[in-house]
C-alpha cells in the first residue's frame, strides 16, 4: 500500500501492474502554436472523458508564447483553468503536466496546489518540471543553468510547508519564519511526479518523487528506463508517459509515425497500449494536437472502444 492509496486522484490513475489513460488540454487538433480553446467545448469534452472512464485530465504550464517552440498549450493559467474544469467535474484526476517550478515561487506553488487539493477533494496529481526555454528564463530573470538546483529547492520547500505548521525554511529563494502557508493538503502531502529528468539523476527522482512522468520513446528504450526506475525502490511508484495520437476513422489502419506518437486505427492503439502495460507503464496521457478528426469524435471512440481495456481505478 502506498501513502497515497486514499488520495482520489492518485488512486484513480495508478495501480501496480495496470495502465490507465488521460487527456491533455487542449483537447483538440490545431495547426500552429495556438489552439481555438473554446472553453465551453473543452469542459464538455472533459465531462465526456470523465463519464467514459478516463483517469486524468492534464494541465500544462506554458508561461509565454514563444513562436519557435510551436505550442502554447491551453493558453489559460493552469491553476485558474484547473479550478474551472475541476468545478465542472467530480471524479477524474486533475494532473499537471507540468508546473514549471523554476519560474514560479515555491510558496505560491505550495499554496495553489494545496488549494486545488482541498477544493477538488484530493484530485490533484502534481507534475513538476524545470522548464527549458531560454526566452522564459530571461524574461523571469532566472538563470537557466541553475534550473536543476532551483527544481530541488522548490520541491523541498513545498513538501516542508505542506507537512509542517509554521515551518522555518531558509533557501536561496525562501526565508520563511513566523508565517505559515494555508490551506494544508488533506494528507499533509500531495503526490508529485517529476517530468523527464528535470536535470536530476534517476536515483534522486526515485527517492524524492511519488512517480515519474516521461516522454514517449521506443518500446525497448522505455522498457530499459522502467527497469532502471523499478530497481531504485522497493515500494510501488508509478511510471507515466505522454503520447501524441491521430486516431484514424479506419479501426484497422496500421501505424504511421508522427511527432512523439503515431497515426493509427483503434485496434493497433489498443495492442500498443497493452504492450506498454506489459513493460510497466501505469498511465498514458493522450495529446490530440496533431489529429485530423474532430476531437469529440475521437474522445467518443476512445471512450467506447479503448478506455474499457484501461479504465480508471475505482476510488
Amino acid at each position: 500500500m502506498t501513502k497515497f492509496e486514499s488520495h482520489r486522484g492518485y488512486s484513480a490513475m495508478f495501480k501496480e501492474g495496470r495502465l490507465t489513460l488521460g487527456l491533455f488540454f487542449a483537447i483538440e487538433s490545431y495547426q500552429g502554436s495556438v489552439p481555438e480553446m473554446d472553453v465551453a467545448n473543452q469542459v464538455r469534452l472533459a465531462k465526456m472523458a470523465e463519464s467514459a472512464g478516463f483517469a486524468a485530465l492534464f494541465f500544462r504550464d506554458v508561461p509565454l508564447h514563444v513562436p519557435s517552440f510551436g505550442d502554447v498549450g491551453h493558453i489559460y493559467d493552469p491553476w485558474v483553468f484547473m479550478g474551472h474544469v475541476g468545478a465542472h467535474t467530480s471524479r477524474i484526476a486533475l494532473a499537471t503536466g507540468s508546473i514549471i517550478s523554476t519560474l514560479r515561487h515555491p510558496l505560491h506553488v505550495a499554496k495553489a496546489a494545496a488549494s486545488v487539493d482541498r477544493l477538488s477533494t484530493q484530485r490533484l496529481v502534481l507534475g513538476l518540471a524545470t522548464g527549458d526555454r531560454p526566452t522564459e528564463f530571461a524574461a523571469f530573470r532566472q538563470p537557466i543553468d541553475d534550473r536543476g538546483e532551483l527544481f530541488r529547492d522548490a520541491l523541498a520547500v513545498m513538501r516542508t510547508v505542506w507537512r509542517e505548521d509554521f515551518a522555518r525554511v531558509s533557501t536561496p529563494r525562501v526565508d520563511l519564519s513566523g508565517g505559515d502557508t494555508l490551506p494544508k493538503p488533506a494528507l499533509r502531502d500531495i503526490p508529485v511526479l517529476v517530468t523527464g529528468n528535470s536535470r536530476q539523476s534517476v536515483a534522486w527522482i526515485a527517492e524524492h518523487s511519488d512517480g515519474w512522468l516521461y516522454y514517449p520513446q521506443s518500446a525497448d528504450k522505455q522498457a530499459e528506463m522502467i527497469r532502471q526506475w523499478r530497481s531504485m525502490h522497493h515500494s510501488f511508484k508509478p511510471f507515466s508517459q505522454s503520447l501524441y495520437i491521430d486516431l484514424s476513422d479506419d479501426p484497422d489502419a496500421p501505424p504511421t509515425p508522427t511527432f512523439l506518437g503515431f497515426r493509427s486505427g483503434r485496434r493497433f492503439l489498443i495492442n500498443y497500449l497493452g504492450a506498454l502495460s506489459e513493460i510497466g507503464v501505469n498511465h498514458v496521457g493522450f495529446n490530440l494536437k496533431y489529429g485530423v478528426r474532430p476531437a469529440a469524435e475521437v474522445v467518443q471512440e476512445l471512450g467506447e472502444y479503448v478506455v474499457p481495456h484501461f479504465p480508471a481505478h475505482a476510488g
